[in-house]
């Protein structure tokens, strides 16, 4: 079956003069501001307007451009390559808020011509935020476009053993440097969420507990804790944060392992904020040592996790989770679906 494989991240700005326009199609997007028209987008220009020299820095600290378009296409290919001679495969990229446009991917798909269409997040733990958003625009976009193939998402992969074994031998090596400093503190750190939209039944949270429960039942009784990275806005996000856990660290003297838990690419949050913001954080409040661990990447384990979603579709064809649903019944907004394969 020819099948197009669709791998979703969040885009980033390519230069300088793109970080205006980027910011502002996140923050226009109802799934994160939920708001009407066109107070939505009064709000978004606000924000936009707020943001933009501050994000402008981050970028240039950055070299003036999100390498996550890049990074992107080497885990596209690094799969395709895995997908070769497994089947008719072809990989395409989307990304949410900058080029190429979800809109721009749907094109390139229905030119294409694939009879079945999976789409694939780069966001391991789902939220409404990124996979439902991303989601939902596809849906329209195909609708739009007139792209009738066989559509399959996949919601989510937070304890899927390839992507917990990625985990591992990346955080192994960094816990024993950390070692020679003293007995470390093991940080999995999460993009932060406001805590309305897990009131809401937004699973993520959930999700990210999983991952990593399921982390320390093959790393034994470390001293570890869960906390969340880039809270913006006067909202209660959920906690402890990232920062306070650092100064937890300081206080404690103890050297941390930072482990970006829900981030598979680099960009600003890990090479800004993680590895500049932090890092600077944790040498003025004396931590013994600060080891940030990568982003997964086009690591082996992790691309063998994305092949695996792939060919699952072919054994689990009516669930958008291989294992069926996993969120409790609270989580109402819980991406896993059930439907009648073509």
């Amino acid at each position: 079956m020819k099948t197009a494989v669709v791998l979703f991240n969040l885009g980033g700005p390519d230069s300088l003069s793109e970080v205006k326009p980027f910011l502002f199609n996140l923050f226009n997007d109802k799934a994160i501001i939920q708001l009407p028209q066109p107070l939505r987008w009064l709000v978004a220009k606000t924000i936009t307007a707020r943001r933009a020299g501050a994000a402008k820095q981050i970028y240039k600290d950055m070299g003036g451009r999100s390498p996550i378009l890049e990074l992107t296409r080497e885990q596209a290919q690094a799969l395709d390559k895995t997908l070769s001679g497994k089947g008719d495969y072809k990989v395409f990229i989307a990304m949410r808020y900058a080029k190429p446009f979800i809109s721009d991917t749907v094109a390139e798909v229905k030119a294409w011509n694939p009879e079945k269409v999976i789409l694939l997040p780069l966001y391991p733990q789902f939220s409404s935020t990124t996979t439902g958003s991303a989601f939902a625009e596809w849906k329209a976009q195909a609708e739009k476009q007139g792209l009738d193939a066989f559509c399959h998402p996949i919601c989510c992969y937070e304890f899927d053993n390839h992507f917990i074994a990625a985990h591992l031998n990346l955080i192994k090596p960094a816990y024993d440097e950390a070692s020679r400093h003293g007995k470390p503190r093991i940080l999995f750190s999460a993009h932060g969420l406001p805590e309305k939209f897990v009131e809401k039944g937004d699973p993520y949270e959930w999700q990210v507990e999983k991952t990593v429960a399921t982390l320390m039942r093959s790393l034994g009784e470390l001293d570890h804790v869960i906390c969340y990275q880039s809270r913006i806005g006067p909202r209660k996000w959920l906690g402890p944060s990232t920062f306070s856990e650092i100064e937890r660290a300081g206080h404690d003297l103890v050297p941390i392992v930072v482990v970006p838990i829900a981030f598979v690419s680099e960009h600003a949050e890990t090479l800004v904020e993680l590895d500049i913001d932090y890092r600077r954080v944790a040498n003025k409040l004396r931590v013994p040592f600060y080891a940030r661990v990568p982003a997964l990447g086009t690591t082996p384990d992790y691309i063998d996790a994305l092949a695996w979603l792939v060919e699952a579709t072919i054994f689990y064809p009516n669930c958008s989770n291989s294992l069926g649903r996993q969120c409790p019944k609270e989580f109402g907004q819980c991406g896993y679906k059930e439907w009648k394969a073509a």
